[in-house]
């Protein structure tokens, strides 16, 4: 069983244009609303390909009870920590012309002690049957930054492998811990390392504790570098990029990642490559924590690249 944890849930809508017109007023359907946050996408990933996913998050206020209800109809396995500030949202808007999607995340609510320290038990408690534990997304506000680092090493207590997506000091600090994957995209590595360049942002991860780092590219695909060779790297992408919706895109990477970890597979070109492909085909799905069924005929066509 893969634990994924979701700190910052959302209630994700997602709304559709034909084109996006900034300044200008639009008439739109009703959202698609679901309970959203990346570790959540991470885990309905990991479900919809057969693995076996639970999802720890928090709930609170109305929203809380609007994401309770969403993931009770899904499904999928869950325990939710209560806490008193109201779940954030997250608002998508697909401009189906162009292809291009914009994202506004709100931050979120700061959580008690108390909440953090509940948070943490559960942690602990579910990480005894898992076979690898995923820490996803960002942290709310006055959040403690070790909050994944300590998630490596609850992971690393029990001798499973652990994942991490974030950024800023819970980045690095996560990498001090020595997790075993981190999955940062370009942007988020530039800011939290001071590297633009993407292989010389990782190899700082791994200098820190980090054994292998995958970066994020968006079209240009996936980049692997590992502590074995960090002056090295393994680039994975499709011939041509593919046009769709990419929130989720970064969450169905992860679910790769853990899917390969779960299964024992540690080689860093499969890895890479499932987490591309994985990725590519959720461009493809309408919204994030879904996957388009072709993912592994995208796998077939990428290109692998020193």
């Amino acid at each position: 069983m893969i634990l994924t944890v979701t700190p910052n849930p959302a209630i994700d809508l997602t709304y559709r244009v034909a084109s996006l017109d900034v300044g200008e007023t639009h008439r739109v359907a009703p959202p698609a609303v679901r309970a959203g946050g990346k570790g959540l996408n991470v885990a309905r990933v990991i479900a919809q390909t057969g693995s076996a996913a639970f999802a720890l998050t928090t709930a609170g206020g109305p929203s809380g009870l609007r994401l309770a209800d969403d993931l009770l109809a899904s499904g999928l396995p869950h325990e939710l920590v209560p806490v008193a500030a109201p779940t954030r949202s997250s608002v998508a808007i697909v401009d189906e012309t162009s292809g291009h999607t914009t994202i506004f995340n709100e931050t979120g609510g700061a959580l008690s002690p108390a909440e953090w320290a509940a948070l943490h038990d559960a942690v602990e408690r579910l990480a005894v049957p898992a076979t690898c534990l995923v820490g996803s997304g960002s942290l709310p506000p006055d959040a403690p930054d070790d909050f994944y680092a300590r998630l490596v090493q609850v992971a690393a207590a029990r001798g499973i492998p652990s994942i991490v997506d974030a950024t800023g000091p819970a980045l690095l600090l996560a990498a001090e811990a020595g997790a075993t994957v981190l999955k940062p995209n370009r942007r988020e590595l530039t800011e939290s390392t001071g590297e633009a360049d993407p292989v010389a942002g990782a190899a700082r991860l791994l200098e820190l504790g980090a054994r292998l780092v995958l970066v994020s590219l968006g079209e240009d695909g996936m980049l692997a570098i590992t502590s074995d060779a960090p002056g090295g790297s393994l680039r994975a992408a499709l011939p041509q990029p593919l046009r769709g919706n990419a929130t989720g895109a970064g969450d169905a990477a992860v679910a790769a990642v853990a899917s390969c970890l779960a299964e024992g597979l540690t080689d860093p070109a499969a890895i890479v490559s499932r987490a591309t492909a994985w990725s590519a085909a959720a461009v493809l799905a309408p919204l994030a924590g879904d996957l388009h069924p072709s993912y592994p005929e995208l796998e077939a066509r990428l290109v692998l690249s020193a």
